[in-house]
């Protein structure tokens, strides 16, 4: 996946006829379904692809999943509206020319009817129409967890990207939540959601190092939801993710960040070149981008090249955990 190219124009468009005729942008959900949408439904899924094709010959995987349930419920409506922001600020200003994003949402493998919903890696406008079929569940556990872990199994094992494959370069991932992920990844819950027969559970640290050979990994914890200025969550997802756990006072500002966080990565710009660039694009999210990416401005490094994270050699527990 990830032929064509992203259109403003395309997208206004359907913005305008939803307006005129007061269509949802998340038809689905709203339209009362109440279980995954088959085209984001993971179950029996041998991979996800993000392939460098004529219209992007060197592509890069970037991928955005949001805890659907809860207060986390209103991310990806705001997400949704600002999608042209996030494509203006890669490709306007230069952080990405060949951005492929795929969209998806992580509930409790628990209890929820959807608790794992994965897109397609796209280029052009069906990056909007995924987010349009995503089921806004609204559930959770009510136990401070979601299962973010069975997330990162998928996008360790069932998605193939040519930017890591070909060039050795890390896709990006980020998480945006407010609630902790399970211990280990459950075999049971593989075996039901994703479809595979795996041997044995799998600890959510060995799942972390093991995504960590193919994308740089964040997660995002917006202000406002209903654990999210809990110690417990900071120190659960700082012990996994270090630096790369970014705290967002303002929800609204969820594009802003990425596209900036994603700059940076690429050492296309500094902090200070990123937000001159929110203020030429009319956003107010500046001030909460800037607080937010202070710590991993300041200590960034260029991006590594190797098919090995920083620290763990090719024989350590990312290449060598398996099921």
């Amino acid at each position: 996946m990830g032929s064509g190219n992203w259109s403003t124009d395309v997208y206004a468009a359907r913005r305008s006829y939803r307006a005129a005729t007061g269509a949802s942008a998340f038809a689905y959900s709203d339209g009362g379904a109440t279980t995954v949408h088959p085209d984001l439904d993971p179950s029996g899924v041998t991979v996800r692809e993000s392939r460098d094709s004529e219209d992007h010959p060197e592509s890069l995987a970037i991928a955005v999943l949001f805890d659907v349930t809860g207060s986390m419920g209103g991310v990806p409506r705001t997400l949704q509206t600002k999608l042209p922001d996030l494509l203006g600020l890669l490709l306007r200003k230069g952080y990405v020319e060949h951005p492929h994003i795929l969209f998806g949402a992580v509930g409790d493998a628990t209890c929820d009817r959807a608790p794992l919903q994965i897109g397609q890696f796209e280029a052009d406008n069906r990056m909007d129409d995924d987010l349009g079929k995503i089921l806004l569940e609204g559930g959770g556990g009510g136990q401070m967890r979601e299962s973010y872990e069975l997330a990162m199994y998928f996008m360790a094992r069932h998605t193939a990207i040519d930017c890591f494959e070909k060039r050795g370069r890390r896709g990006y991932l980020f998480m945006i939540g407010d609630e902790l992920g399970y211990p280990k990844v459950r075999r049971s819950e593989i075996a039901k959601i994703i479809g595979d027969e795996a041997r044995q559970d799998v600890p959510i640290a060995d799942m972390v190092r093991e995504l960590q050979r193919m994308y740089e990994v964040y997660f995002i914890i917006p202000e406002g939801g209903y654990h999210s200025g809990k110690r417990e969550l900071k120190d659960f997802w700082q012990g996994l993710l270090g630096q790369h756990v970014l705290y967002l006072d303002d929800p609204g500002a969820v594009c802003e960040t990425i596209a900036l966080t994603i700059g940076l990565g690429e050492d296309a710009i500094d902090l200070g070149e990123g937000l001159e660039h929110l203020e030429e694009a009319g956003s107010d999210a500046g001030a909460s981008v800037s607080r937010a990416l202070a710590r991993l401005d300041a200590s960034r490094a260029p991006v590594a090249v190797s098919a090995t994270p920083p620290g763990l050699d090719a024989s350590g527990p990312a290449a060598t955990t398996r099921l």
